[in-house]
């Protein structure tokens, strides 16, 4: 009785009073906000002999994160599963002027070798500053459509334990050195995409997890969370997990996907990264627009998943390729939207 008495009351009291004080909180939490940001803009992290493990460093963002560290002198240990393709990035990376490169071959779906790498790195360099859990792959494909769900479990397994397995490993280091973590999420995580919805849940999950795991840890281990939007890499190139479990390039479900959002170069959405986790922010979008669609999907979900389903969704009987996005995709919008990087259908070996 008495649960329910004290419910019925804050149901009709308690939301006005939340809302009453949030008003009255946020003018001068935003000021302090800006205050602080300023600052943390005038007195950025020296990077300078800080250790930086990047996983999925082979390619797109993770390869570009590396050459932006490399850029602020830190040493680095990379990580991805194509060995040839990472010891290119090492290479580069020294040219840039990172102090020292180790080249660390591994899987973050097995949790032997998230393990295994860290020790490798703790042993190189004796401690560790950031980590950077870049590592994923994305599905795409209606739900309904799917032949096996289990095909995309592997999803899961790199996306969401990777990044989890990885962090366990490292967490007791960064806290020795009070270090950072970066997470690269995604926009999909709040934004509902269709045709992707176990990228979505996996990013959803990562995002979720990340937040809590600040909370748990206060001024131990500071947390970026990252939710890109479309940025040139080996997805946007049309490098997905198919419905039979495969990971293949389709650039017509690529184009079908994308529509005619503009491609953020790889380059630019590293070096705001790098910035934000030298200046200890706390979330990143990029490109920063996209944030925007956040208080479409908070305010008007309806009207974002009409949008969607216009967009995306193809007729009765239609090939998924074959929505009217992709449509406007080839009527010009990619020549003008996609980097030219995004033309060619080679992936990195």
């Amino acid at each position: 009785m008495a649960p329910d008495l004290v419910n019925g009351v804050l149901n009709w009291v308690g939301t006005p009073a939340m809302v009453a004080s949030l008003l009255l909180f946020y003018p001068p939490y935003y000021l302090f906000k800006t205050c602080y940001s300023f600052l943390s803009w005038l007195f950025p992290e020296d990077l300078a002999g800080k250790v930086v493990l990047i996983t999925g460093a082979s390619s797109g963002i993770g390869e570009q994160l590396a050459y932006q560290y490399a850029l602020n002198r830190a040493s680095l240990a990379l990580v991805a599963r194509r060995e040839s393709s990472l010891r290119h990035v090492a290479d580069r990376a020294l040219e840039l002027g990172a102090r020292d490169v180790v080249v660390l071959p591994g899987d973050v779906s097995a949790p032997d070798d998230c393990d295994r790498f860290v020790r490798t790195a703790i042993s190189h360099y004796d401690r560790l500053d950031h980590l950077v859990c870049n590592a994923g792959v994305a599905s795409v494909g209606a739900f309904e459509e799917i032949p096996d769900v289990t095909s995309y479990s592997s999803q899961l397994d790199v996306n969401f334990w990777g990044s989890v397995q990885t962090t366990f490993a490292a967490l007791p280091h960064l806290k020795r050195s009070r270090g950072r973590i970066v997470v690269t999420a995604s926009a999909t995580g709040w934004n509902p995409v269709p045709r992707m919805s176990i990228y979505n849940a996996a990013n959803a999950a990562l995002i979720n997890f990340f937040e809590t795991l600040r909370t748990e840890l206060g001024n131990q281990v500071g947390i970026t969370v990252v939710t890109p939007g479309w940025v040139e890499s080996e997805m946007s190139r049309g490098k997905f997990l198919k419905e039979h479990g495969q990971v293949e390039v389709d650039q017509e479900m690529r184009d079908a996907q994308i529509g005619l959002f503009p491609v953020e170069y790889a380059k630019n959405c590293a070096k705001a990264m790098v910035q934000a986790a030298r200046q200890g922010e706390r979330y990143l979008t990029v490109p920063a627009w996209f944030g925007a669609m956040y208080l479409w999907r908070l305010f008007a979900p309806e009207v974002v998943e009409a949008c969607y389903r216009l967009l995306y969704m193809h007729g009765h009987g239609a090939r998924q390729a074959d929505a009217p996005s992709r449509t406007m995709a080839e009527a010009g919008g990619k020549q003008l939207l996609y980097p030219t990087s995004l033309r060619s259908e080679e992936i990195k070996e």
